[in-house]
């Protein structure tokens, strides 16, 4: 596979991150299991008749992505690649809504025309007025690591493209409730802070978004992304010996491994994936984790990627972050594993530029 460099990455999460010259400096506690992200200005990038007709979900989309564009300096992208889980919820739900209220009669489209799954993409490309290659990848847990190795392809036919990549799932009133009762999203309230020493099933439910743009190294390269893989269904052991033959692939070994960033979520029903790795493979790597920060969705895995890129970019690792003893002396190579009710696996290795 061809070099795959992130030169501009962007993230619109529950913490403040879009303020390039913080990283984690100032966190905001949360005492719920359902909370939204933090909301930056989206007035300095969406006109506001435009961001009325907007879903959260196309707002932090179009955000992220001009976000993203900006830092690597690339104004009009060759291909725009997104994923998500869910999809624009808000939206779905008010058709429906609409449908029930009105009896089936007297719909206008607009609303479903907006609910659709590659409705960011639409609106990013709109919005630059980017007539190139437009994909969205919905595959749950792995749908923002399908989007890089779809742009790795690309990459590989044709080195001098700049990709924008990006991830987004939103947070909507009936859809996440039915993930509560379903034992998706922890039935009591937490501290968020607290999280990684659940020992109750299910998780914490956020939302955002995590943009970034993919090509050949610049000056403003920020890492090298050197493999991914996905996994449908696997076993803890599995899992194992899969990240061990992945390592290896690369021509390293375990301890060449500066640091993993790892998806660990408080439900005590899956997160045995990530346990069974930090007291084996990973005991001597340092550890970081992220969810008791942002919460869980289906694209939150993108955050990490965001993580990896600004300890390659400050040399700095956040106290609140790291969940061991261990501490790397230099972070040249960065692995990152999440997976989400024991499936979508991704693994990832980033290096540094």
């Amino acid at each position: 596979m061809s070099d795959c460099f992130i030169n501009g990455i962007a993230s619109i999460s529950a913490q403040p991150t879009t303020d390039p010259d913080s990283f984690l400096d100032v966190l905001i506690p949360y005492n719920e299991s359902i909370f939204r992200c933090h909301d930056p200005n989206y007035k300095d990038y969406i006109k506001p008749a435009a961001m009325r007709r907007m879903s959260k979900s196309v707002k932090m989309g179009v955000t992220t992505a001009s976000m993203a564009l900006k830092d690597s300096g690339v104004e009009m992208p060759d291909a725009i690649i997104t994923g998500t889980g869910m999809g624009c919820k808000q939206d779905s739900e008010k058709f429906l809504e609409n449908i029930l209220h009105n009896d089936e009669q007297f719909l206008t489209p607009t609303l479903f025309i907006q609910s659709t799954h590659n409705t960011v993409g639409g609106q990013v490309a709109l919005g630059l007025g980017c007539k190139a290659y437009n994909v969205t990848y919905v595959q749950g847990a792995a749908s923002f690591e399908t989007c890089i190795m779809d742009a790795q392809l690309m990459l590989s036919e044709e080195s001098g493209k700049n990709i924008l990549v990006g991830g987004i799932d939103e947070i909507a009133k009936n859809s996440t409730l039915l993930h509560k009762l379903d034992g998706q999203i922890k039935n009591d309230d937490i501290d968020v802070i607290n999280l990684l020493d659940s020992n109750t099933s299910g998780t914490v439910a956020s939302e955002g978004a995590t943009f970034m743009v993919l090509g050949t190294k610049t000056d403003k390269s920020l890492a090298n992304i050197i493999d991914v893989e996905t996994i449908s269904e696997a076993t803890p052991d599995e899992i194992k010996a899969n990240i061990e033959k992945f390592v290896l692939r690369q021509g390293l070994s375990l301890e060449d491994i500066d640091a993993v960033v790892l998806g660990n979520n408080g439900d005590v029903k899956h997160d045995n994936y990530y346990k069974n790795l930090q007291s084996s493979i990973f005991s001597n790597i340092e550890q970081l984790c992220y969810k008791h920060l942002i919460g869980d969705f289906h694209v939150a895995s993108g955050f990490g990627f965001w993580l990896a890129c600004k300890i390659f970019e400050t040399n700095q690792v956040p106290a609140i972050l790291k969940v061991n003893d261990v501490t790397a002396g230099n972070h040249n190579n960065i692995l990152l594993y999440n997976q989400y009710l024991g499936k979508n696996h991704s693994i990832a290795l980033l290096q540094r530029c």
